[in-house]
């Protein structure tokens, strides 16, 4: 526990008369257990013509200190102050550790109601006047948002970006929603996909080129089963279409795949909700338009999950098998007695 610091009178006396705003700038610190004043400046220019000039110069990176710097704007009380709390790394624990735990004395005898802001700073370019902007700039974004917003804002954003399919407005068609969004495909990537529904090919690659607000083919090269890991880029996401030829019980099949591969967070939201949103009106296209079945749509984050096993088993899931019904076990052999019955309220037991 530390001790509970005093506050001099000289200290008490200047801090009344600085929010009068005689006064640009007062350093206070901690002396002898007590919180004194460090040092002040008055006014020159501007606020933010005199903040590096004043600040900086005093700042130690040896020893914390607190820095109330006032603003040129004013609220009910009077004018509105910054309230700063240096504790350069270089300090000594003991002494961050002070500082901290005297941080709300010093505010409550300043007058909390007079300060605007409160920054922390280790070094100078957090507490700066670019860093005090950047502060503002945090303090005035909008709070994070929830699952159920982050969704809503989403589709409020892509609506506003996508070209949409037309269709005809009628009584049946008023309450029909489009979902998702309609980038067209390319020349490259339509002759890919004929080719693939001819199985003149075997594998494609697509991305999404934002710019145009189209879907490009990356590249249609030979691909076996052994070769995808290679085939999912680390990061950027892609679509994949591949013909998976295999065997299933006796039966030579040849199943097309589409991989939708999203490396996490290593790429920008930006394009995250551009392919999850693209992807369901891509399959409704392809598979209306190019008459390819779909034998299964995977998600993956990391190609090397795109293993021979792993792809027979999501084509193929193996079914449960069926459990035998629990079977009551007989009871013991011999006489076992007349049968007690419970009776319930109002019941009657009667004789069989």
């Amino acid at each position: 526990m530390f001790l509970a610091l005093v506050v001099t009178p000289e200290l008490r006396e200047f801090l009344a008369r600085a929010r009068g705003g005689a006064v640009r700038l007062i350093k206070v610190r901690i002396q002898d257990e007590q919180l004194v004043l460090g040092a002040h400046r008055e006014p020159e220019k501007s606020w933010d013509q005199d903040y590096d000039h004043f600040l900086l110069p005093l700042l130690d990176d040896q020893e914390p200190c607190y820095i109330l710097y006032r603003l040129d704007s004013q609220n009910a009380q009077g004018y509105e102050w910054i309230f700063i709390s240096w504790s350069p790394d270089q300090s000594p624990v003991k002494q961050k550790m002070l500082y901290a735990a005297t941080r709300a004395t010093v505010k409550k005898e300043f007058g909390g109601g007079h300060v605007k802001y409160e920054m922390f700073g280790t070094a100078e370019e957090d507490i700066c006047l670019q860093g005090y902007q950047r502060h503002v700039s945090s303090c005035s974004a909008p709070a994070p948002l929830t699952l159920a917003e982050q969704e809503l804002q989403r589709i409020k954003i892509t609506e506003g970006r996508v070209k949409q399919v037309k269709t005809e407005i009628s009584v049946e068609s008023k309450h029909q929603t489009l979902q998702g969004l309609a980038f067209p495909l390319q020349e490259t990537a339509k002759r890919a996909l004929q080719q693939l529904a001819q199985k003149r090919i075997n594998y494609i690659q697509l991305r999404l080129d934002v710019e145009k607000e189209t879907i490009e083919l990356v590249h249609s090269n030979p691909t076996e089963t052994r070769d995808l890991p290679r085939r999912v880029p680390k990061d950027t996401p892609r679509y994949h279409f591949f013909l998976y030829k295999h065997s299933h019980e006796g039966d030579y099949l040849e199943s097309v795949v589409f991989i939708y591969s999203m490396p996490g967070y290593s790429c920008s939201i930006k394009e995250r909700m551009l392919y999850s949103s693209c992807k369901s009106r891509l399959l409704e296209e392809v598979e209306k338009d190019y008459h390819l079945e779909i034998a299964k749509k995977l998600e993956i984050d990391d190609g090397d999950e795109l293993t021979e096993e792993f792809l027979y088993d999501e084509v193929h899931p193996k079914q449960h098998a069926h459990r035998q019904a629990f079977a009551k076990p007989r009871g013991p052999a011999g006489k076992r007695g007349h049968k007690r019955l419970i009776k319930g309220p109002g019941e009657t037991i009667q004789d069989s």
